[in-house]
């Protein structure tokens, strides 16, 4: 599952790109400022980085260098008021691999995204995974059942590609929620029982899920 961090300083916004980014079945990482958001690149890895240009004290471009002089690999889309065309010059010079102006819809945002994440290397992970009767195409986040689509929704999907991943193995609830909703893991600890019945009812056969108490679930 691709994992997208946020750095936004307005607050209101931020909240509003975590929930729509998380509803399509991201897993997202908040910064509110320049050097939150660099400590957050050096603890973990993300594959986007939705940047601010306009950040207070550290700013985007500042921000931009830094990741640009440490070499850290992240895909950069940044964000800003200033959306003339030497301000998406000067950004794209200073290392964002695109640059979209305020205000923005959210479709060309995930459009945006999602091309980005095309963009990424691929060469240390398959973009299919399958085991058994189930796969996932990772980067146009597709999934099937015997080589015939099913009908996901985000955070169905993003079970499935999770438990697709562990290649037969188990994934207990808890690694699975703070993998997967870790900023929901506190209000809603039955998410991914609900999700396994959601995705389970999808399926041409509910088995192909297996589920054992103390162990979790897997793809058998």
């Amino acid at each position: 599952m691709a994992r997208i961090l946020i750095v936004e300083d307005d607050a209101d916004l931020s909240a509003v790109l975590d929930d729509c980014l998380r509803h399509e079945g991201y897993a997202t990482g908040l910064a509110g400022t320049g050097v939150e958001a660099l400590d957050l690149l050096s603890r973990g890895e993300y594959d986007v980085m939705l940047l601010d240009r306009d950040l207070p004290v550290l700013s985007g471009d500042e921000v931009m260098r830094t990741v640009d002089r440490l070499r850290i690999p992240v895909r950069t889309l940044m964000l800003t008021a200033a959306g003339s065309i030497e301000d998406r010059v000067h950004g794209l010079d200073l290392g964002a691999d695109d640059y979209l102006p305020k205000p923005f819809a959210y479709p060309e945002l995930l459009a945006r995204i999602r091309a980005l994440l095309r963009r990424g290397d691929t060469d240390d992970a398959p973009t299919v995974i399958s085991r058994g009767r189930l796969s996932v195409d990772t980067v146009r986040r597709l999934a099937y059942a015997d080589g015939r689509p099913l009908d996901l929704a985000p955070r169905e999907y993003s079970l499935l590609e999770e438990l697709l991943r562990a290649d037969g193995g188990w994934i207990n609830t808890r690694a699975l929620l703070e993998s997967l909703w870790p900023s929901e893991a506190h209000d809603q600890p039955d998410l991914v029982k609900t999700a396994v019945y959601s995705l389970r009812r999808r399926l041409p056969d509910p088995s192909l899920i297996a589920s054992s108490r103390g162990e979790g679930y897997r793809i058998p």
